[in-house]
């Protein structure tokens, strides 16, 4: 029996009885009811269209009907655990194998990405036998408490830093300590690790791993400088730890040329564990741990079997084997390559037009534009940000979000489908809005101070476009 549809406001307020009010919405001053989806693109209950620039995770397009009929199709035949021998958990693992590097031959199939990187801890603590961790500022790994735990982002807002975290600079050119005229930034930042890690040793502790995104993402959509993640992965292993890349926002060929993005920092770079998620499953929840033999050798010998009921069952795998076929048979690491570059072009040009534009920076569909008050100061203008974001989706219907430390950063990871037709669109509505915006914030004020007699007054002139309004007033 099919169930009968709430009107925007019954769902919202049953939402705010029933759902846990840290649950955030987006848009929470006036949210969107989203009942449908296809491609790139949201309709609410009324039918009206969202252009969506937001959803990483709906990688090849929402409700794909390639993924959907593979997913329905195989829940009508069989939908087991793992521990059930079948085909699809060992054609998807060889699957994924072929586009890794080989060394990294041995899978362990998970439901989330925090999932994958909580595994991926467990990993390395068994393999080095160490406790410590290396992570960058600012960084997300998830929302389990071993995550929060490595999360800048997240532990500073609670119990602060464990003993056994310790926090790198985030190799962040545009703002950080080595910016774009340091003649080797990706050795700099290496060699703040490695300053960390020896003072690690002078307090007696050993490093465990190295964890690190690909391509941080709530640290602000950063470009790690080249030559970064080699020297690192040199300094942590030689101190007897492992590098871990979290792919769980930036795998599955969103940054176009690569199928990871870890692969950026050169052919012959190849981290210890990859662990993967939100893109993996289209929506689906199937995440994934990679890792070398000889890792998975010694997380088997501690005599303690793995298990995750979710993890790797049939109709998950399916889902799995039909997004990487779409990415092969809709060439979208290409589109990735095409509208990225189209879209990273007219965003660049756009900031030669506009000096709240700071910086503009990506690599396929992964792209950020940071807005700031004072281009030579950096100041982060986190209220314009907003302001973009609430005015594209009331007025063009365009759905963006912001990150960074200061949300002052527009991000762009759009399903990858994206066309070339929705970059257009969508810079020519961000000109708009920040032509507007310049307009209304050039309104100021001219304030001549007089003193006549024991009488002290002031003239206030406002100017605004063609109005001029002066206002005497008497102190």
């Amino acid at each position: 029996m099919a169930q009968e549809e709430l009107r925007k406001e019954e769902t919202l307020a049953m939402r705010n009885r029933l759902i846990g009010q840290s649950c955030k919405l987006f848009y929470s001053e006036d949210p969107v009811k989203i009942v449908r989806a296809r491609g790139q693109y949201l309709f609410d209950e009324n039918g009206k269209r969202y252009l969506d620039c937001i959803s990483n995770v709906q990688h090849v397009g929402h409700c794909h009907p390639a993924i959907t009929k593979a997913a329905a199709a195989q829940m009508d035949v069989l939908n087991t655990n793992s521990r059930f021998l079948h085909d699809n958990i060992v054609l998807y693992a060889d699957r994924l194998a072929a586009t890794l590097p080989q060394k990294l031959c041995v899978f362990y199939f998970v439901n989330s990405g925090s999932e994958a990187n909580d595994l991926a801890l467990r990993l390395a603590h068994q393999y080095t036998q160490h406790e410590d961790v290396v992570v960058l500022d600012h960084a997300y790994h998830g929302h389990l408490m071993s995550l929060i735990d490595i999360s800048p982002y997240k532990f500073r807002k609670l119990a602060g830093q464990k003993e056994w975290v310790h926090v790198a600079p985030l190799p962040d050119t545009y703002r950080g300590i080595y910016r774009e005229d340091h003649p080797n930034p990706g050795q700099a930042y290496a060699d703040t690790v490695k300053d960390l890690i020896e003072d690690v040793h002078k307090k007696g502790r050993k490093i465990s791993a190295f964890f690190a995104e690909s391509l941080p993402s709530v640290g602000g959509q950063i470009i790690l400088p080249q030559g970064y993640f080699p020297k690192v992965a040199e300094y942590v292993r030689s101190a007897g730890g492992v590098f871990v890349a979290d792919e769980v926002q930036t795998g599955f060929g969103r940054v176009g040329h690569h199928f990871w993005a870890f692969q950026l920092q050169g052919d012959d770079f190849c981290p210890d564990i990859v662990t993967m998620g939100k893109p993996m499953g289209n929506g689906h929840p199937l995440a994934c741990v990679a890792t070398t033999a000889e890792i998975a050798g010694a997380f088997t010998a501690n005599g303690v079997e793995y298990f995750n009921t979710f993890g790797g069952t049939p109709v998950s795998c399916a889902v799995g084997l039909a997004v990487l076929d779409v990415i092969v048979e809709e060439d979208l690491r290409g589109n990735a390559v095409r509208v990225g570059a189209h879209l990273k072009d007219l965003l660049t040009k756009l900031k030669a037009r506009h000096e709240i534009i700071g910086d503009v920076r990506g690599v396929g569909l992964f792209l950020g534009i940071e807005l700031v008050i004072d281009r030579e100061k950096k100041t982060p203008a986190t209220e314009a940000a907003a302001h973009v974001v609430k005015r594209l989706k009331e007025e063009d219907q365009i759905c963006v979000s912001t990150d960074g430390p200061w949300e002052n950063v527009l991000k762009f990871k759009p399903p990858m489908c994206f066309g070339m037709e929705n970059a257009e669109l969508v810079v020519q509505c961000i000109d708009r809005i920040l032509t507007e915006h310049v307009a209304s914030s050039t309104q100021h004020r001219l304030l001549w101070g007089f003193t006549l007699e024991k009488l002290d007054f002031y003239l206030e002139i406002n100017n605004s476009e063609n109005i001029k309004a002066v206002t005497v007033n008497f102190k």
